[in-house]
């Protein structure tokens, strides 16, 4: 066991160190933000009106514009934004939420791109059902030669799904329930295997809806406590933005418990731990778009680079701020006791809050990366693959929230990192195409 996890822990490193996805994934973007002229950034509040508008539709597809919007958000909305942020806080310094946001502006040339050919490239399954993604848009968009790349996506994502999707969120719900309030973690695996089944029977329609009831409301509820805790800090916000400005460029000294960190450091864990929980160039948020209800690529495009936007800048940078104005970052705690450390030490039921986001936030990555998984192994397998996978991926959840997950964690890192690889290579060889349907939109 330890020769497999040393492998796996130094291709994690290769994979998410400085000289493979730390400059591919933002070279990506920056190279589809210039092809576009920077219409993602300049039509961000078109967006919106996009995404009020997407709440009903009867255009072809499953769901709502709407609707897919929260259930991509619904699988990156997750443990990243408390965790991933603190964990990138804690390790690169608070320059690293600089990055993440430089990260996410540029991750949304990205997330437009991936809707729009998830869009344009869908094609109905045997049940009739708009079905999409990276798989379909290297099936569809690309000539028979690049076939076998849909293959290694779909693989990659398929397994990947049930790390970092399935047993790495169990872990954490159980964690912090035990931790929180000492409920065994085989009932909260138990109780979080019920609720996943009585969903996924329903299919991406019950998927969809749960995501587009549930999202939005512990979205809102998580920034308004942010707001609260930030507001309650306010004199030590300026100072807060300014030590981000500046340990972004300059690295950030040693303080209280915390080390020190570089700016080399800053970039690699703000970039890193920004895509993990914005997921812009995996390849994932597409597969929930192309089963939208329209019939412009364009205008889902508009409505998925929102969730960058949402993920990243609003909710990511919420728990930032709270972290760095409260002095969070400064003591020992890591992680999310950091995050618990920040929101507990300015109101009385901080803590239960943050206890209470993970589990909201795990579950409903629990059920929006199920369906990413699904899609994945129907291209692989076909339709016979479906009720297997949904049983499969049940039975995972009581091992993740269970079992020691130290190996699982560092595999899904890889696998995560390795669906990027195919997906961008798509991008750019399909960025024309992207440029086109933009322009003849425009027009």
């Amino acid at each position: 066991m330890g020769s497999i996890e040393a492998f796996f822990s130094a291709a994690s490193g290769f994979i998410w160190g400085p000289y493979f996805l730390l400059w591919l994934l933002p070279l990506a973007g920056l190279f589809l933000m210039f092809r576009l002229a920077g219409f993602p950034l300049r039509r961000l509040l078109a967006g919106f009106a996009q995404l009020w508008r997407g709440r009903r539709s009867e255009a072809d597809g499953e769901v709502s514009p709407f609707n897919a919007l929260m259930t991509a958000l619904s699988a990156t909305i997750g443990t990243g934004n408390i965790v991933g942020v603190a964990t990138a806080i804690g390790l690169g310094g608070p320059g690293a939420l600089f990055w993440m946001w430089c990260m996410a502006l540029i991750g949304m040339a990205t997330k437009y791109a991936e809707a729009v050919c998830a869009v344009h490239y869908r094609e109905k399954d045997a049940d009739g059902q708009n079905v999409g993604g990276p798989m379909y848009y290297i099936k569809n968009g690309l000539s028979a030669r690049w076939f076998w790349l849909g293959g290694v996506f779909a693989l990659f994502g398929c397994l990947a799904g049930f790390g970092i999707g399935n047993t790495v969120q169990a872990h954490s719900v159980a964690d912090a329930l035990h931790g929180s309030w000492q409920i065994p973690k085989w009932a909260t695996a138990l109780a979080l295997m019920a609720l996943v089944f009585v969903v996924l029977i329903g299919g991406v329609k019950r998927i969809a809806d749960v995501a587009g009831r549930l999202v939005p409301f512990m979205g809102l509820a998580y920034v308004l406590c942010g707001l609260v805790v930030i507001g309650l800090n306010a004199e030590a916000v300026p100072a807060a933005l300014g030590l981000i400005f500046d340990s972004a460029f300059n690295g950030a000294a040693a303080a209280g418990g915390f080390v020190g960190a570089s700016v080399a450091m800053a970039i690699q864990f703000g970039v890193a731990r920004g895509v993990f929980s914005n997921e812009a160039g995996l390849g994932s948020a597409p597969i929930a778009h192309a089963a939208a209800q329209t019939n412009s690529p364009v205008e889902q495009g508009m409505v998925a680079m929102l969730g960058t936007f949402l993920d990243t800048i609003i909710v990511c940078s919420i728990t930032g701020l709270a972290i760095v104005c409260t002095g969070a970052w400064q003591g020992g705690a890591q992680g999310a006791q950091m995050s618990q450390a920040a929101f507990g030490g300015t109101l009385v039921f901080g803590e239960a809050f943050i206890t209470l986001a993970i589990v909201l936030f795990a579950f409903t990555t629990l059920l929006g990366w199920s369906y990413y998984g699904e899609r994945c192994a129907q291209f692989l397998f076909g339709r016979g693959v479906i009720m297997p996978f949904r049983v499969l991926w049940v039975l995972a959840i009581y091992v993740g929230a269970t079992a020691d997950l130290a190996v699982v964690w560092i595999v899904a890192d890889v696998l995560n990192g390795l669906m990027a690889v195919p997906n961008l290579i798509a991008l750019v060889l399909l960025s024309g195409v992207v440029v086109k349907l933009t322009r003849d939109y425009k027009k």
